[in-house]
């Protein structure tokens, strides 16, 4: 989740003219494009070399808890970097450091709902697409500031969280209903992550603006996707 303070001192995207907000704008959505691109890539070629076996293999076959915590250490730092970071080459980094650590995540996912669920994936991805379109037009539209979100969304991953390490640790799964929850809650970051867009983001974070995107498609994408495979 962005984190707003760390331009308290800058000035917003808001403030700034028409032309500009709009370069932004695009600057933004272009990069979240190359970003979901770079990510679909990765995952034909790993599927298509036979690595993605090789992966989902030694992931499932250790401790999703570590696999779990890496990530999350991963995304911190790559978020960190994308905010603070003054050189273009850092954020940039940051950002393909990130799709990266998101594509091998989902491989053990992928590779299951395409042995299990044959064509969840492609179901999954297109209510994503659906979902992010309508979401994004919802903030676009009414222009809100939808920044009060922050405080649940903060909540709402601890708590996920600790739900996932615990069923990690004691062998439980969350369960559907801990899914449609974990859908919700990616569609309320994307409609902060659109909100801080439009609203909080100075003109020069755009990589950072899109990283933070991705990383709520991203989410959304993956409990969707095992929605589909829970019918299945």
């Amino acid at each position: 989740m962005n984190n707003t303070q760390t331009y308290s001192q800058l000035r917003p995207v808001i403030d700034l003219d028409a032309r500009s907000r709009g370069t932004f704008v695009s600057r933004t959505y272009s990069h979240l494009f190359g970003a979901i691109t770079a990510f679909t890539l990765i995952e034909i070629f790993l599927f298509k070399t036979g690595f993605a076996e090789k992966i989902a293999s030694v992931l499932l076959g250790g401790s999703w808890l570590l696999v779990l915590g890496g990530f999350v250490v991963v995304s911190w730092l790559a978020s960190r970097t994308a905010h603070t970071a003054t050189s273009k080459a850092a954020q940039y980094a940051a950002l393909a450091g990130f799709v990266v650590a998101e594509a091998i995540i989902f491989v053990p996912l992928l590779y299951i709902a395409d042995k299990m669920a044959p064509g969840a994936i492609t179901s999954a991805a297109t209510v994503t697409f659906f979902a992010f379109t309508a979401l994004t037009l919802v903030a676009f539209m009414t222009r809100k500031d939808f920044s009060f979100l922050r405080g649940i969304l903060c909540w709402g991953g601890i708590v996920a969280l600790v739900l996932i390490a615990g069923g990690a640790i004691f062998g439980f799964n969350p369960g559907t209903y801990f899914s449609v929850a974990m859908v919700a809650l990616a569609g309320a970051s994307i409609l902060y992550d659109t909100s801080n867009v439009l609203h909080h983001y100075p003109e020069d974070r755009y990589v950072a603006a899109a990283l933070e995107l991705f990383a709520s498609v991203a989410l959304m994408l993956w409990y969707v996707l095992r929605l589909f495979m829970d019918r299945r």
